[in-house]
C-alpha cells in the first residue's frame, strides 16, 4: 500500500503543477482499454488469466516541446485462474493501477500525427470481488509494483481536442492475494492497448 500512497502524492504534485500551467500544456485523457496478461508457472502452480476490457484516466504535463510528465488510473477486471496439484482456484478481482511516467515526444510528426515514447512505475492494487465463483478464503487486496512502459500516438483534430492510440506494458510479480497455495514467485507481463479522447488546455 505503500506504492499507492507515493502514486496518490506523484497526482498531486502533478495537478498542482496544472494549476499554475501556462496555456495549452496540461492535457487530460480518457481511454478505453483492453488488459491482457501472460500466463506463468511457478512452484508447481500455472497461473492464467482472463483477457478483459477497462478505462485508463490521465493527466499530462508537457514540461517543454520534447518532454512531458504524467500519471494515469485504470480500472480493470479479471479472473486469476490457478491450477496445481492441490486443485483449482479462481480469484476475480478489481485491478486498479496507479502509475506516473515520462513521455518523450519524438521530433518527427507526420501531418497530424504525433508520435511518442514512455517510461515509468507505480502500483497494480488486486482488491478481490468476492463474488461467488471467483473468491477464495482468506484472499486479500494486494499491491504490485510495476515498470511501465509504451508509446502512441496523437492524432489532433483541433488545438485543443486530439485522438489518442496507445500501447502500455506492466511488468509486476504475479499476485497470490496472499495466499502461500497461490504463490507462484515468478514475474508476468501485461499488455495494455487503448484508444481514445485528449482535451488540451
Amino acid at each position: 500500500m505503500r506504492q499507492t500512497a507515493i502514486m496518490l502524492a506523484g497526482f498531486l504534485t502533478l495537478f498542482t503543477l496544472a494549476a499554475t500551467a501556462q496555456e495549452s500544456r496540461s492535457e487530460i485523457s480518457l481511454q478505453g482499454t483492453g488488459f491482457f496478461t501472460k500466463d506463468s508457472n511457478g512452484q508447481g502452480i500455472s497461473r492464467t488469466t482472463t483477457d478483459t476490457g477497462g478505462v485508463l484516466v490521465g493527466y499530462r504535463y508537457h514540461i517543454n516541446r520534447w518532454l512531458s510528465a504524467e500519471a494515469n488510473y485504470g480500472f480493470d477486471r479479471n479472473t486469476q485462474k490457478y491450477f496445481s496439484t492441490a486443485g483449482f482456484s479462481r480469484v476475480q478481482s478489481d485491478v486498479h493501477s496507479a502509475t506516473a511516467d515520462m513521455v518523450v515526444n519524438l521530433p518527427f510528426s507526420i501531418r497530424r500525427v504525433n508520435p511518442y515514447v514512455l517510461g515509468g512505475g507505480g502500483s497494480l492494487v488486486f482488491h478481490p470481488t468476492g463474488n461467488a465463483g471467483g473468491f477464495v478464503p482468506g484472499a486479500e487486496t494486494q499491491a504490485r509494483g510495476a515498470f511501465l512502459y509504451g508509446g502512441g500516438v496523437n492524432y489532433t483534430l483541433t488545438k485543443h481536442l486530439s485522438l489518442r492510440a496507445e500501447y502500455r506494458g506492466y511488468v509486476y510479480k504475479d499476485a497470490d492475494f496472499g495466499i502461500r497455495a497461490l504463490n507462484t514467485n515468478n514475474w508476468t507481463h501485461t499488455a495494455q492497448p487503448s484508444a481514445g479522447v485528449v482535451f488540451r488546455f
